[in-house]
């Protein structure tokens, strides 16, 4: 019987594994591209999108950020550089905005970039709203998937991996 209840063990453990893994091994990309009119991110290897998600964005998306509180996504291209499993969300990882050219720009109309944008899922609690979340854009400025799909993205993704955000 223990050997069942082990085996049975070891068969779920497997399969969760499993949810981060293509037919031909792990899901790995070595490159993000997020569409915001489209509302996805994608995840790429050597060129071709091998998963999509739907995404919410920042609660104005329309244009790029241009400065602290605007509630605007990004767009340019940046690096995955960090990841916070502890965050205020779910789990986090961290989009390197602003650049040194966001930096700039910002500072030429008297502004602050502003910073702490993220790919992450939804709030620590609310995991429960899962895919409806993206019903309406809500964060301020991040890219947001629900709890299951960072899962997946945290395992897909290394620091350092570009990330493209196109209008």
């Amino acid at each position: 019987m223990r050997i069942r209840v082990l085996t049975g063990f070891w068969i779920l453990l497997l399969c969760g594994i499993g949810l981060a893994q293509t037919a031909a091994g792990p899901l790995r990309a070595d490159r993000v591209v997020v569409l915001k009119k489209e509302r996805t991110l994608q995840l790429l290897n050597q060129g071709k999108v091998i998963r999509t998600y739907k995404v919410a964005l920042g609660g104005d998306p329309v244009g790029a950020k241009a400065r602290q509180g605007d509630h605007k996504t990004p767009e340019g291209v940046y690096v995955l550089d960090s990841r916070n499993a502890h965050s205020q969300f779910y789990k986090s990882i961290h989009i390197s905005y602003p650049s040194a050219r966001d930096r700039a720009a910002a500072r030429k109309n008297g502004f602050s970039p502003g910073g702490d944008v993220f790919v992450h899922g939804l709030p620590n609690g609310y995991g429960w709203v899962g895919a409806s979340h993206r019903a309406k854009d809500w964060t301020d400025g991040c890219i947001a998937v629900t709890d299951r799909e960072i899962d997946e993205i945290w395992l897909a993704v290394s620091d350092g991996t570009p990330i493209e955000i196109r209008p």
